[in-house]
């Protein structure tokens, strides 16, 4: 049972937890990461694609209307 309850735990966070955190962190770094820090970006999203392919439906990060001065 308890090993059930691990597996269970475990699969909720890299499925859930580290890929939301993901997203949020991703959207506070893109437009100024350095070119090491990318690259760990791209690692992260490789192997948290799961997750993140299963929050995808749910979360939208599109950029914000402008508004213009007139």
């Amino acid at each position: 049972m308890v090993l059930a309850l691990l597996y269970l735990s475990l699969s909720g966070v890299y499925l859930l937890v580290v890929p939301a955190a993901l997203y949020f962190y991703l959207q506070k770094r893109w437009y100024v990461a350095s070119s090491f820090e990318r690259a760990f970006m791209y690692f992260l999203v490789f192997f948290f694609f799961p997750g993140l392919l299963l929050l995808s439906p749910f979360l939208n990060f599109r950029p914000k209307k402008r508004q213009l001065q007139g």
